[in-house]
Order: C-alpha cells, then sequence, then structure tokens
C-alpha cells in the first residue's frame, strides 16, 4: 500500500531534498500562469488534435518546447547551481551570480537533447503497453515526444545526470515537489489516457493518440500542483 510521510528533520545524506522554485517574484508568477498557460494552449488546438493528430501534434511541438524551457529557465535551478538567494555584494565588489545565463543556456541545449534521446524508448513503452506496433508510429513518436518535454526535461534540467537522484527517481522515492510532482502526474496521467480508447462509443476523441496526450496534460497539472503545494517534502512509501 502505498502512502506519503513527511521528510524527517534529519534526512540521511544520501536522500535528495525536493527542489525549490528560484526565490524571484517573476519565479513564482511564472510557475502559476505556467499550467493555466499550458492548458489553454491545449483546449484551443485540440479541435484540431481530434480532426487531424499527427499534423497538430507536429505544429505544437515547438511551442510546448519554448513553454517548458521558458519555465525551467525562470523558475528553477539548473543542475549544479542553487535556489538560494545570491548574498548582496559589499561594496566596491561585483555581484556573483552563481547561475550565469549562459551556464543554463547549455543545461537547457543540454537537457533538450537527452530528452529527445528518450522518445523512442518511450514509445518502446507505449508499444509495451499496447500502442499499435505497424501503424501509427508517427502517432506514437510525436506522443512520446510530448511526454518527454512535459515529464523528462524539466527532471533532466534540474538533476542532470546525477546517478543517485535517478535511482530514487526510478524507484519513485524522491522527496515530492513540482518538478517530481509533475512528472509522475504526466506518465500517471497518460496511462490512464488509455482507458477510454477500446470503449466501444464510437467517439472521434478516442482515436490514438488523443487521450494519451489530454491525460498526460491532465496528469501534469495535477501533480504539479501537489507537489508544489500539498504534497511538498513528502515521500511515496510502500508498506
Amino acid at each position: 500500500m502505498a502512502s506519503t510521510s513527511p521528510t524527517k528533520t534529519t534526512v540521511p545524506a544520501k536522500l535528495s531534498m525536493p527542489v525549490e522554485l528560484l526565490p524571484t517574484d517573476l519565479a513564482r508568477i511564472v510557475s502559476q500562469a505556467h499550467p493555466v498557460l499550458l492548458l489553454s494552449a491545449y483546449y484551443l488546438r485540440f479541435p484540431a488534435l481530434v480532426a487531424d493528430p499527427v499534423s497538430t501534434l507536429l505544429d505544437s511541438l515547438l511551442p510546448l518546447a519554448a513553454i517548458q524551457i521558458a519555465y525551467a529557465f525562470i523558475c528553477l535551478p539548473a543542475v549544479g547551481t542553487t535556489s538560494k538567494p545570491v548574498e548582496k555584494a559589499k561594496s566596491g565588489e561585483k555581484k556573483k551570480t552563481p547561475e550565469a545565463s549562459s551556464a543554463k543556456a547549455l543545461t537547457v541545449i543540454y537537457a533538450i537533447l537527452l530528452s529527445l534521446i528518450s522518445v523512442p524508448v518511450l514509445a518502446a513503452v507505449q508499444v509495451l503497453f499496447g500502442a499499435p506496433i505497424t501503424t501509427h508510429i508517427p502517432h506514437t513518436l510525436l506522443s512520446s515526444a510530448y511526454v518527454a518535454l512535459l515529464a523528462i526535461f524539466p527532471l533532466i534540467y534540474v538533476h542532470g545526470s546525477d546517478g543517485a537522484k535517478w535511482r530514487e527517481i526510478a524507484s519513485v522515492y524522491s522527496p515530492i515537489d513540482e518538478v517530481f510532482g509533475a512528472s509522475v502526474g504526466c506518465f500517471l496521467g497518460a496511462w490512464l489516457g488509455a482507458v477510454p480508447i477500446p470503449l466501444d462509443w464510437d467517439r472521434e476523441w478516442q482515436k490514438w493518440p488523443v487521450t494519451i496526450v489530454t491525460g498526460a496534460y491532465a496528469g501534469y497539472m495535477v501533480g504539479k500542483l501537489a507537489g508544489g503545494w500539498l504534497l511538498k517534502g513528502k515521500r511515496i512509501e510502500f508498506d
């Protein structure tokens, strides 16, 4: 049975702490506006997605990437940096910024490239869970690209290739935060999104992969809000 328990005051060194947003007013505003922007854009494109999934997903891929990159750049600490406020420089000294824009830009490129590499892996996972293996290949690859941008990209941006951290993530024992919660929610939402497909309702929106992408978006939003507000700092434990 899974349960959540608050992070103890004394956390073993091998366990990580939840990701904190950058300590700026802009980061807080963008973090709250981010899910609204994503859902609004998806809602406006939903009729086109139902009518022509491949073209719509392809056309919307770059805008989604731009939104995710802006969210990460403005709100999240890049791997190897800190989210703590920068101390004010003494008089006559230049202000030191540990999160230089150039370093964050390189982290964005790194995270995007690794996210793209994960697309075939995510597509293979979808096939194992029942996606068409000989048809609808562009549909499966594009839906996997959306999951990669929503769930994988932010995780790589904040954690890089830290093996210990990724073992925590893979075992679902990472402390819940906005990034991890959104990723877990995205995967769960995509999985649950497959439920309506085999039902004999004869609806256009049931075709592959409309409900998968819809579930990924919905789960991402729920997980992001829960991780940032309701369950932050807790860990999923299996009794």
